[in-house]
């Protein structure tokens, strides 16, 4: 009879110590989810303050640069050592201004996340021009330079020609990269020549 009575008080130990426990884990389960429930979404606005807090850390080269040439508004400066191009982007992009040196044509305001477009001739008499895009490689660098931001290394990622209603070069979907796009005509004025680059 003893031995009956210790069996169910041990039996009842054991079924108390085990609601004790399941009580705790399910306490802290319900902690952990409230924790959870409690963070911010990771949304598109997150990821803008983070890569404003990014553009704050990193630090660019401070040069100074003209703010109109030749009677025009300057954007930013180009320059391509692999061509030997130093030329000044112009914000209007007039036919008057197109035979002065380079233009923004569309996008991003330079050295800003986004798409900055900027059109060219490739006219063989003028050395601020497009005239040797022609020679460029994948891999090589540019860089352009402002005022308020610095001085922005690129890279060349892609060159292709397409016909001259195809627009698609100016798209601004850069994953919040800061990218350029150069365009020119090709020799023949069939095509355009559009060089592609990232921020490095």
């Amino acid at each position: 009879m003893k031995t009956k009575k210790v069996t169910i008080n041990i039996f009842l130990i054991l079924v108390i110590i085990s609601i004790i426990m399941w009580m705790v884990t399910t306490k802290k389960e319900d902690e952990s989810i409230k924790e959870k429930s409690s963070m911010p979404l990771w949304d598109e606005t997150q990821m803008a303050l983070q890569n404003e807090e990014k553009e704050e850390q990193k630090q660019y080269p401070k040069e100074n640069v003209l703010q109109e040439y030749k009677g025009y508004i300057v954007e930013a400066k180009l320059e391509i050592p692999d061509i030997a191009l130093e030329t000044y982007i112009l914000q209007e992009d007039s036919e008057k201004a197109l035979n002065t040196a380079v233009v923004k044509v569309y996008g991003a305001t330079a050295n800003q996340v986004g798409n900055l477009c900027v059109a060219g001739h490739n006219a063989p008499y003028n050395s601020n021009m497009f005239r040797d895009l022609k020679d460029l490689k994948v891999g090589e660098n540019l860089y352009v330079i402002d005022n308020e931001i610095g001085r922005v290394e690129y890279v060349i990622y892609d060159i292709y020609k397409v016909n001259p209603e195809d627009v698609s070069c100016l798209s601004q979907e850069t994953n919040g990269e800061k990218e350029v796009t150069l365009i020119t005509c090709t020799n023949d004025s069939t095509q355009r020549r559009i060089i592609k680059a990232r921020e490095v």
